[in-house]
């Protein structure tokens, strides 16, 4: 790692994350034409961002930076994938890890893993569940389309929303920064499946401004210091396969696991391959 790499993960550990993700909360919700348009237009540049496949191309027409960062799309250019027993990407990103669940384990990078037990906040019941299931890790980069989809149907039984830090959750982190995913504020979605348990966790990180579920809004900010749980097995909060089900206002990262099963990869699924929402992810053999 080059030293100017070394600042730059060192740098993570000094700064006041949540009091800086807070400012840019903040700042990307300012609706002032001259500040948004500014803003907007910037990033689009300095990304290369596509606006071709936008409901809304028109970066001007927007409100504030979050309403564009977070815009709709058109779903034909994210055909859903209708493979049978089959899951497919909730996003737009990068695969970062992916593969089986061993030992109560999850691959982060080359040499960090880190516990399901932690990623899912101490609950032990849950985590036993995915022992030796699947795990897929995907990096949202500032490009991306930033809106969470179904990789499957299922019915919401619980949300859970983990304090924690909020470093940035880009590749140079995560190959430095041990226990990353586990360490930073994160919320967990888990649905029953024709497949049993899924677990969705939105994973935050520097700057995100939030992370919203369409069924309860914001969830955070604001950051607590103890875990919350919403349970929901009495509710009727069911979504169809490639249904939204949440976004990131700023960008991050989204691990889905799998509980075991006769499991078979996609051929295009690799590290650091780009996937787009709705290609085939894993299926049944």
């Amino acid at each position: 790692m080059s030293f100017v790499d070394q600042m730059k993960v060192i740098s993570q550990y000094l700064i006041p994350q949540h009091g800086l993700s807070i400012a840019a909360g903040k700042l990307a919700d300012v609706k002032a034409p001259w500040f948004k348009n500014w803003f907007i237009t910037k990033f689009a540049k300095a990304y290369n961002i596509d606006m071709s496949n936008a409901i809304e191309p028109e970066l001007t027409n927007y409100a504030c930076f979050n309403d564009f960062f977070t815009r709709a799309i058109d779903m034909k250019s994210r055909p859903i994938s209708k493979a049978k027993n089959s899951l497919c990407s909730p996003v737009d990103g990068a695969i970062s890890q992916f593969g089986k669940i061993e030992n109560g384990r999850i691959i982060q990078a080359k040499k960090h893993n880190y516990t399901t037990f932690d990623l899912l906040g101490g609950n032990q019941e849950m985590a036993d569940l995915f022992e030796d299931g699947e795990f897929c890790t995907i990096y949202l980069a500032p490009k991306d389309y930033h809106r969470i989809h179904m990789p499957c149907a299922g019915k919401l039984t619980e949300m859970v929303h983990v304090p924690g830090k909020l470093f940035s959750v880009n590749p140079l982190t995560a190959n430095n920064v041990p226990g990353l995913f586990a360490r930073n504020e994160r919320v967990i979605a888990y649905f029953d499946t024709e497949f049993g348990k899924l677990a969705m966790v939105a994973v935050g990180a520097t700057i995100v401004g939030s992370v919203e579920t369409v069924w309860a809004g914001t969830v955070t900010p604001p950051t607590r210091k103890t875990v919350r749980n919403w349970t929901y097995e009495d509710e009727n909060i069911s979504l169809k396969k490639g249904e939204e089900m949440g976004r990131f206002k700023l960008g991050s990262t989204v691990v889905l696991l799998m509980q075991k099963d006769n499991w078979n990869w996609h051929k295009d699924v690799a590290d650091e391959a780009d996937i787009k929402l709705g290609a085939a992810l894993i299926a049944k053999k």
